[in-house]
């Protein structure tokens, strides 16, 4: 009888072991998923500025089609990626941010655009937004740090497949966003 209450006691052990695995799996994908949402929310105010930025540009620098066009094609593919998918996310992110580079380099190359009142307000206004997306975006690498060490750690590593885990990527910048973007007007 006593050997019945041991193998019970064990099977209880490990159903509270196993129960506390799975919870950490669901807690640390919901967090991770809840940082991703301030991102989410930073940017769809970032793409609603893009477009104004644009057209304000656009009075100024009328040979420079091809850089709004790009801004603008950018805006778009990073609106388009399914709702979720935050990998694919942060690689259009990615090519936003170096897309909108480069219409802060034309400004240089402007006088009359880098006084521009307008033109001022919305850079001020895309420069807050980008400082929030900075600190969303540390907290969102610091829950994926959590969540991936979790999932590729023991015990996690052993029931991450049983229980769904979910790898995320680190939200950083490509190399080409971290070059310096140089607008030549000579040629």
């Amino acid at each position: 009888m006593s050997t019945l209450y041991i193998l019970l006691g064990i099977i209880v052990i490990l159903a509270f072991v196993l129960i506390g695995i799975f919870n950490r799996f669901v807690k640390n994908k919901n967090i991770v998923k809840d940082a991703w949402s301030n991102i989410d929310v930073a940017l769809k105010r970032r793409y609603d500025l893009i477009p104004n930025l644009v057209e304000t540009v656009k009075g100024y620098a009328k040979h420079e089609k091809g850089t709004l066009e790009n801004v603008i094609n950018a805006r778009n593919a990073a609106m388009q990626v399914p709702k979720g998918d935050i990998n694919a996310q942060i690689k259009a992110e990615n090519q936003l941010q170096q897309t909108l580079r480069s219409i802060f380099a034309l400004s240089e190359a402007y006088p009359d655009l880098k006084a521009n009142t307008n033109y001022l307000d919305l850079q001020e206004k895309l420069n807050t937004i980008e400082e929030n997306l900075e600190r969303s975006r540390r907290y969102y690498n610091g829950t994926v740090r959590e969540n991936n060490t979790y999932g590729e750690s023991f015990p996690g590593v052993l029931f991450a497949g049983m229980f769904g885990y979910q790898h995320f990527d680190y939200f950083e910048t490509d190399e080409a966003s971290r070059e310096n973007v140089k607008v030549d007007f000579s040629s």
